[in-house]
């Protein structure tokens, strides 16, 4: 039998803060996650690196521009599958500290709103593993092993 290299699903997010308080998203119409909030997010396309992949989920989804120059790591996440079928994902989560616009509702049909969140008191229906990155970036942990 021939040897098959461990793949993974590789998804982006982006904390961008203003303040004490951070940017949310309230999830809507994709069937994954509907109705919580989450951070602005998504998965590489392949072919991109993380920071330009991020950069266009942030204009694809807010409609700003980020300055990649400006995106700095803050979190990896390696979770397990959360149900049968499902891969094992790298979330890479990162600080943004400058971007160009104000951000939005790009993508109406994914997202119902909008919040800017004091990031001592976040929502208590913030996905769960958004909640438990978000924690370890404030604690300063580099890495997250969740679900395992």
């Amino acid at each position: 039998m021939p040897f098959e290299p461990f793949r993974a699903a590789v998804a982006v997010y982006g904390i961008l803060r203003d303040r004490e308080r951070m940017l949310l998203m309230r999830r809507n119409g994709t069937g994954y996650r509907d109705g919580q909030w989450s951070l602005p997010a998504g998965h590489l396309d392949g072919g991109e690196d993380a920071v330009t992949g991020l950069v266009r989920e942030l204009r694809e989804e807010l409609g700003i521009d980020a300055d990649p120059g400006g995106c700095r790591l803050a979190l990896l996440m390696h979770a397990a599958p959360e149900h049968d079928g499902d891969r094992e994902y790298l979330h890479l989560f990162f600080s943004v500290d400058r971007w160009d616009g104000e951000p939005g509702i790009a993508e109406p049909d994914k997202c119902s709103e909008l919040r800017w969140a004091d990031d001592r008191a976040l929502p208590s229906d913030l996905v769960d593993y958004v909640a438990v990155a978000l924690a370890a970036v404030g604690r300063g942990e580099p890495l997250v092993l969740h679900g395992w």
